[in-house]
């Protein structure tokens, strides 16, 4: 952990649609946790497709129903410094969490892992991309996206 901190990046695809939500649903439940001194978080994508663009808009619109405000993130592309400034990298599905295993320096590699694997009441292990879906998921990534940012607020308090 770095200055205390433990800085956790959160990576999807494009860095739109899954990996801001879970960026902007960790920040409140950390605030309101009392954590948020806790905890550095980002979000990144392992492609250039969106960089310097806004959530998605029906992302936006889903975490808004639930009361949270993701309007002001920006999509950026993982980078190799990236590897060495968190102490978590948490990729939304196989994929990129592969991707991030191909990019990422041995040293750094027990860094990696997916966001799920701290969901407490899901047995999935991915987050879907709702990008090509309805409105349906968005809510179904937000559900599982909550469950594993209780799970990761948990191993906050046990890393203490």
């Amino acid at each position: 952990m770095s200055e205390g901190k433990i800085r956790v990046l959160l990576v999807c695809m494009g860095n739109i649609c899954r990996s801001p939500t879970a960026e902007g649903v960790l920040r409140q439940r950390l605030r309101e946790e009392g954590l948020e001194q806790r905890v550095e978080l980002d979000s990144a994508g392992t492609h250039d497709f969106h960089v310097g663009k806004g959530p998605d808009q029906r992302a936006q619109e889903a975490a808004r129903r639930r009361g949270i405000d993701i309007s002001d993130l920006r999509a950026r592309q993982v980078d190799r410094h990236d590897f060495e400034a968190y102490d978590l990298i948490l990729a939304m599905d196989e994929s990129n969490l592969g991707i991030l295993q191909a990019d990422c320096p041995p040293k750094h590699a027990d860094k990696l892992g997916l966001f799920l694997e701290y969901a407490r009441n899901r047995r999935e292990r991915e987050v879907p991309d709702p990008y090509y879906g309805g409105e349906r998921g968005f809510e179904h990534v937000l559900d599982l996206i909550q469950d594993a940012a209780d799970g990761l607020i948990e191993e906050v308090r046990r890393r203490g």
